[in-house]
Order: structure tokens, then C-alpha cells, then sequence
């Protein structure tokens, strides 16, 4: 029977999530807004819209928030010429294929963003399909990009194990009914990862590759 090997990209496959960071504190300073980076590090990976509801609440003008988001996307596009993967990343994904691993990525990226970050992972050959936030109506922590992911690989959630670095991730694919592993690359800690689903935890995919056999992907 088929497996599937689900992955979040920014923080997980790719060293992404300060840049976030940096690039989301400038375009609220730009808006005249004063939002500490270490909130911002801890909305990253939710969409677009959620983070700044999440940062800003519910009673902002939501008519800034088109604005937010093209300001973050044009300071964020300044690196996407070089993009840094996270340290074995390309070589995880091309072993869990090798070993019969359908490997799909559930990101919130998409567009020129996802062009870049694939071009960072170089590992195209093992990717067999990816869920991007165009797809979905509703992003992590909502269940639905895991779910989407799993369409596509046409794998039942038992048969599955999605990856990721934030507790949006966890939650998500908790919620989705599949195995969760976390990696403390995207730089937030061990016991938040594992209260919010993880059932196991490592460094970064380096780490994760050299355990495999111990790891649920066993």
C-alpha cells in the first residue's frame, strides 16, 4: 500500500522563517505599525490574512491588510535568488521516495514564492505533487492543507506523516488524523511542538534522515 511523506516547507525544508520575521516587522513598521519580531516569529507559517488578524486582533482595519501583505511579499521577494535549504533537505525527500514515500508539499506559499523555495530543496524528482494556500479555503492550523496534500497522494490519513516546524503545523495535521513530526529549525521549542501534537521531534531533516529508522517513517 502507498505511503505518503507530507512536508511544510518555510522553517522545515527551508532556513526561511527569521527572514519572515524581518520582512513582516518592516512591513508593519512601513504601515505604522510597532509589532515585536518574537510575536511575528510565533504567528509564521499561517496565512497571510490569519497572521495579521492574529498580530493585529480581530478590531484592525482589515482594509490595511491587502496592503500588509504586498508590502511583506515584495520585501520577502528580495531573497528569492537565494533561498538557503535547511541541511540535508533535497537528500531527505529524494531517501523517503526512494523507499516508496509519495512526498507531497503542504505550504502557503505559491506562485513565484513556491518557484523559489522548490529551486532551494532541488529535489524535484522526489516531489510527487504539492498543496499550496491557492488551493484550500482555509490555512493551517485548519486541517484542510493536509487533507488537500493527501488527495492528491491518494493516501488514507493512517498512511501518512506530515512534517513541519510550528505549532500551526502540528495542529493541523493532528487535526487531519495523521502521525506528526516537528523539527526545531523554525526555531520555536521542543515542548510547544509536542503539546500541540508532535509525536516526535528532531534537530532539522539532517537529523530526521540520519534517524529514520527509528522515526515514525519506519
Amino acid at each position: 500500500m502507498e505511503r505518503a511523506a507530507v512536508f511544510d516547507v518555510d522553517g522545515t525544508l527551508v532556513d526561511t522563517n527569521h527572514l519572515h520575521v524581518t520582512t513582516w516587522w518592516e512591513a508593519f513598521r512601513q504601515a505604522g505599525h510597532q509589532v515585536p519580531m518574537h510575536a511575528i516569529h510565533r504567528a509564521v507559517g499561517l496565512a497571510s490574512t490569519d497572521l495579521i488578524g492574529h498580530l493585529l486582533g480581530e478590531d484592525r482595519d482589515t482594509d490595511q491588510d491587502a496592503g500588509l501583505s504586498a508590502a511583506h511579499k515584495a520585501l520577502y521577494g528580495q531573497y528569492f535568488d537565494r533561498l538557503p535549504a535547511l541541511p540535508d533537505a533535497g537528500e531527505l525527500l529524494r531517501r523517503l521516495a526512494r523507499d516508496g514515500w509519495k512526498v507531497v508539499l503542504a505550504t502557503s506559499a505559491g506562485g513565484a514564492e513556491l518557484g523559489a523555495l522548490r529551486r532551494a530543496i532541488d529535489a524535484d524528482d522526489a516531489i510527487a505533487a504539492t498543496a499550496s494556500a491557492d488551493d484550500v479555503a482555509a490555512g493551517k492550523p485548519a486541517p484542510e492543507p493536509v487533507e488537500h496534500a493527501l488527495e492528491l497522494a491518494g493516501v488514507p490519513a493512517e498512511r501518512a506523516v506530515f512534517v513541519g516546524d510550528t505549532v500551526w503545523d502540528m495542529r493541523a495535521g493532528s487535526r487531519a488524523g495523521v502521525r506528526c513530526v516537528a523539527v526545531l529549525c523554525g526555531g520555536l521549542p521542543r515542548a510547544d511542538l509536542e503539546e500541540a501534537g508532535a509525536d516526535a521531534v528532531y534537530a532539522d531533516p539532517a537529523d530526521l534522515l540520519a534517524s529514520l529508522k527509528e522515526s515514525p517513517f519506519a
